[in-house]
């Protein structure tokens, strides 16, 4: 799909998200974040079936928004929250894996089942945190620096791209367009610190914004790993012209908790 066609569904998917972040109580962000979070889930367990497991989605999407509702209500621990829906996973497999077709694939349907609290719901409600400690001007930061990362390692990939960086996950990743999204973090970092006036020194923002793209390009590949081995481009078509919501935020998902930490314990 050609750029020109791309572009309506990149403007009506960020004027929707800069809207949320800006204008939206904490109660409507962490919703809007919900149906990222949930989606995404259900077109990973949609991945994992075409590879053959078996995850149980209803369990998966109730134990992923249960840890979810730790990061809106600080009083419920997080780890509580963890236990019990370990706990009822325990209970559902134990009652339900009745027969010995179904223990054949248990040890892959609990674990992809998990997975998807681990890997999706409490990474990704980080950013909940961001926002309401710090304010959406963190969150534009965090944005501005994937974003324009991943533009230079496409613009400078795509015409000088020799060497192969991830060729299994991300064929088209190459050290070169690495090195190009490296500089355009660094300048996208520069730029946020301008425009945002953040409250910290600039040195520290330039080393984020480095640690922040490096990350993000784990981050990607390691997404495209469950596609690949799905044998799919896409992990859905919802976007036209930018695949599903997995695709959307799967920098997000190791590069948002990063940015918490940064912030809270790197920028005080």
């Amino acid at each position: 799909m050609s750029l020109r066609q791309r572009t309506p569904t990149a403007v009506v998917l960020l004027g929707a998200t800069f809207a949320v972040i800006q204008y939206a109580p904490d109660w409507g962000f962490f919703l809007f974040g919900q149906v990222f979070i949930l989606a995404a889930l259900l077109e990973l367990y949609k991945l994992a079936e075409r590879a053959g497991l078996k995850p149980q989605r209803a369990l998966g999407m109730v134990m992923s928004f249960l840890v979810s509702l730790t990061f809106l209500f600080r009083a419920i621990p997080l780890e509580a929250a963890i236990y019990v829906g370990l706990l009822a996973a325990a209970f559902y497999f134990v009652i339900s894996v009745n027969t010995t077709e179904k223990l054949t694939h248990f040890p892959a349907s609990f674990a992809v089942t998990v997975l998807g609290m681990l890997y999706l719901a409490i990474p990704l409600s980080f950013l909940f945190w961001v926002r309401m400690d710090h304010g959406p001007l963190y969150l534009y930061f965090l944005g501005g620096v994937i974003f324009l990362g991943d533009t230079g390692a496409y613009f400078i990939g795509k015409p000088f791209g020799r060497r192969k960086m991830t060729p299994i996950a991300s064929p088209n990743k190459t050290w070169e367009g690495s090195a190009g999204g490296i500089l355009f973090a660094l300048g996208g970092a520069i730029l946020a610190w301008f425009v945002l006036s953040l409250p910290v020194p600039l040195w520290r923002a330039v080393l984020s914004g480095l640690a922040i793209h490096v990350v993000a390009q784990v981050s990607d590949p390691l997404e495209s790993l469950f596609k690949r081995a799905a044998g799919v481009k896409d992990s859905s078509n919802f976007f036209p012209g930018h695949g599903g919501f997995l695709d959307r935020i799967d920098s997000l998902i190791l590069a948002g908790p990063l940015f918490y930490f940064i912030v809270k314990y790197f920028w005080r």
